[in-house]
């Protein structure tokens, strides 16, 4: 598995409690179960609902690139890419 960085912008870093975060992953997917925020304890039932919530609206940047309407778990992840969490936003 890969080292990854999650940066969290606005209402994600609010939810998470930092502004980014290191975790262990293979895929997109591997990467949104282990975010734990300032909680530390990602994954599943241990997983803030609010860090939960906003990662379920949030659009992803991998190292620069758009993730799109690809699925989170085929998305791969190499070693040091960082993931840009940027949730839903208002205004024009």
């Amino acid at each position: 598995m890969a080292i990854v960085t999650l940066r969290y912008w606005a209402a994600a870093k609010e939810a998470a409690g930092v502004a980014e975060e290191t975790v262990h992953a293979g895929t997109l997917a591997e990467a949104l179960a282990a975010a734990g925020g300032k909680a530390g304890n990602g994954g599943g039932a241990g997983q803030d609902p609010r860090l939960r919530a906003v990662l379920s609206r949030s659009s992803f940047l991998i190292d620069g690139s758009p993730v799109g309407r690809r699925a989170p778990e085929t998305v791969m992840l190499g070693d040091a890419s960082v993931i840009e969490v940027l949730p839903p936003f208002a205004g024009g």
